[in-house]
């Protein structure tokens, strides 16, 4: 079984149950998904460096990435709508569960200097979103082959309420946030 889900259920449910007070198991708030997202500015020029990313990323998460296009025209970026210009994969249930034990446990540790995730970066209805600077810190990218250094957004979806349960909520996961 998974690790972090058996860690969920057998610690972080009656964790949390104990500090809000919550009297059913089915208020404690539970992950949603995880949504990576990566957009590839030079894919106006580049077509393969988009099939590269979304490679990389499949990669990454054990999904097969969706290519996003552009909703509006921007003359300034040589842009027009429609145009693919990025690439997200959404995650749930198992795939979601050994990606975040994979970056809490594999990815963020090797992030040079790295003392924790900032607090701030909670949206107010008890998501988290953060970014990485570049796809390497995932151990399944072999350096030789990457082409270009990208990195991605990663969006946790909560059914926390606040941010406060939220934080709490990740933390017992084993979010590294720093205090502050």
């Amino acid at each position: 079984m998974l690790r972090l889900k058996t860690r969920y259920e057998k610690e972080v449910v009656p964790r949390l149950m104990k500090k809000f007070k919550y009297r059913n198991p089915m208020q404690v708030p539970r992950l949603e998904k995880v949504v990576l997202n990566a957009g590839v500015g030079d894919a106006i020029q580049n077509s393969k460096s988009l099939d590269n990313a979304a490679s990389e990323m499949a990669i990454i998460s054990g999904q097969r990435a969706v290519i996003t296009k552009a909703k509006q025209s921007i003359a300034a970026f040589k842009l027009r709508a429609g145009m693919s210009i990025g690439c997200k994969v959404t995650l749930r249930g198992t795939r979601m569960f050994t990606f975040l034990d994979k970056l809490f446990n594999l990815a963020l540790p090797r992030i040079r200097d790295f003392r924790g995730l900032s607090p701030k970066s909670f949206d107010g209805r008890g998501n988290y979103s953060l970014g990485v600077k570049e796809q390497l810190l995932f151990p399944e990218i072999e350096y030789d082959k990457v082409e270009k250094i990208r990195g991605m957004d990663i969006c946790i979806v909560t059914s926390a309420r606040s941010d406060e349960e939220a934080k709490f909520f990740l933390m017992e996961m084993g979010l590294p946030v720093r205090e502050g």
